[in-house]
């Protein structure tokens, strides 16, 4: 069993072998979950901010990009 000390604020260093475990760097975040009587740490994944735009051009689905910028971009292709 790997132990830790909690300091009087409440903190506790993660121990590195558990950080390396969990894949857990500074500046993330990491959630605490309670089932049958046990507390459970784990890492939790944000969701990109990016999430919210997957889906949103599936009516352009099959062209071509260098196509799609030309349109955006007002390139005549008569010339």
């Amino acid at each position: 069993m790997i132990v830790a000390k909690v300091t009087s604020k409440g903190q506790v260093t993660i121990p590195k072998k558990v950080r390396e475990k969990l894949g857990v760097h500074p500046g993330e975040d990491v959630g605490f979950e309670e089932k049958n009587g046990l507390i459970y740490i784990q890492k939790t994944v944000k969701k990109s901010p990016f999430d919210k735009w997957v889906g949103r051009l599936k009516q352009l689905e099959g062209q071509q990009s260098d196509d799609l910028v030309k349109e955006l971009r007002g390139h005549d292709n008569r010339r």
